[in-house]
């Protein structure tokens, strides 16, 4: 459990010291900003994997037995987060997480101006109902709390960073997903990033869903839909 706790609380830091704008500025200015993306990429990516392996490691402790049905929040939450992850990293976006700055807002900022982390709610929610043990519940639901407070801290940060720009640039977009469509302050069009990102996602959950998933987690979603 120590070394869980360690990972988690790496992680968590590693994901909130670059929104403090003073070191966030400090690593570009360093690394340049493409340098940044991809020096944070890799440490996310290592971070996220002794997360996954300390969480691996614990005893299994049973909270509820999973039953079939309790797969299809993560059938259907899953692959809306993959896509909502990837289009946000993939799009230009000025209110939140991207590998792209600089210009107009591309189109996923019509669906919401924080899809990364929309994206990883959908995903943690969704996996929380098919795993009944209390280190899925304490990954998952960890995950799920990360990225709600995310949310906040995110939304807070835009403001504070395009300023006067702030109204006019937020009009047509939300933090909820679909909110300023649905309001008709916004039309939701597919421009070349979430084309991209929709291509990548159905690529990736073929993969999991044809063994990825067990290579990784040791464990088949599949073979759980159809106990």
């Amino acid at each position: 459990m120590t070394q869980f706790l360690l990972a988690f609380v790496a992680f968590i830091a590693l994901h909130s010291l670059p929104a403090v704008p003073r070191i966030r500025s400090t690593l570009i200015g360093w690394m340049g900003h493409g340098g940044y993306i991809a020096a944070y990429s890799v440490v996310s990516t290592a971070a996220l994997a002794w997360l996954f392996l300390s969480a691996l490691s614990l005893d299994y402790v049973e909270i509820w037995r999973p039953r079939p049905w309790q797969a299809w929040p993560a059938f259907v939450l899953s692959p809306i987060g993959l896509f909502l992850v990837l289009a946000g990293l993939f799009s230009r976006n000025p209110f939140s997480i991207s590998f792209r700055k600089g210009g107009e807002a591309d189109a996923i900022v019509a669906v919401t101006r924080h899809p990364v982390l929309w994206g990883f709610l959908c995903w943690s929610v969704g996996h929380i109902p098919a795993n009944g043990d209390l280190r899925s519940l304490l990954l998952f639901g960890g995950f799920a709390a990360f990225s709600a407070a995310g949310l906040l801290m995110l939304e807070k940060r835009a403001r504070r960073s395009l300023g006067p720009a702030w109204p006019a640039a937020s009009s047509q977009t939300s933090v909820i997903p679909f909110a300023a469509a649905i309001n008709g302050k916004c039309l939701v069009t597919v421009d070349v990033p979430m084309a991209a990102a929709a291509l990548c996602a159905a690529a990736l959950l073929v993969w999991l869903l044809g063994g990825g998933h067990a290579v990784l987690v040791g464990a088949d979603p599949l073979l759980f839909l159809g106990a």
